[in-house]
């Protein structure tokens, strides 16, 4: 399959390097074509602008500025997003990426606004890989957002059909080296077996 991996870290040598690292690594076990698209290393631009918004329902021009992107999105077949959790949520990285990527024309069809149809229907596969500063329960408090992301929006863009996996390690601030070791174990497998 061609898998988009999203990434979003600003550190190279964090733990989320790490996670990384283990699941391209599982990921090429699979014999899987991955395309690596690292946001802060890329030096995405996060930001929807006024022109960007104005421009947001024009099929003509939101495009401009996001065509290899869009063309990144649109060859994939799988889509996996790794990032951290941060006030309860994604950092603004992918939020931004997702704003101005998550569009009419390219992610879903608005030519019927009381009928918006989605258009990623060639992802066949999606997998978030997340971490958390705090305890389950309280990301289960707070609604639990970036699993809400990957799991029900993300999802709605692509397929009903499409095969949904999240992988989260919870209360990372204070998980010892063996959880830790034990978190990209498990990731380094299911990205072996991702299908």
């Amino acid at each position: 399959m061609r898998v988009l991996y999203v990434y979003c870290h600003p550190v190279p040598e964090s733990f989320h390097g790490a996670i990384r690292a283990e699941a391209l690594a599982g990921l090429g076990r699979a014999g899987h074509e991955v395309d690596l698209l690292d946001l802060y290393a890329e030096g995405f631009d996060p930001v929807l602008g006024t022109m960007e918004r104005r421009h947001y329902h024009d099929l003509s021009r939101n495009r401009q500025g996001l065509e290899a992107h869009i063309e990144r999105l649109q060859r994939a077949e799988a889509l996996v997003v790794q990032f951290p959790t941060w006030c309860f949520g994604a950092p603004a990285m992918l939020k931004g990426w997702l704003d101005r990527l998550i569009m009419p024309g390219v992610a879903f069809d608005l030519s019927d606004p009381a009928n918006v149809r989605p258009m990623l229907g060639h992802i066949r596969s999606l997998a978030g890989i997340v971490t958390y500063g705090r305890q389950r329960w309280m990301a289960w408090y707070m609604g639990d957002p970036p699993r809400k992301l990957v799991t029900r929006y993300l999802r709605w863009f692509v397929s009903r059909e499409v095969r949904v996996a999240y992988h989260a390690l919870y209360h990372m601030n204070v998980a010892d080296d063996a959880r830790r070791r034990d978190f990209l174990r498990r990731v380094g497998h299911a990205m072996e077996h991702f299908r």
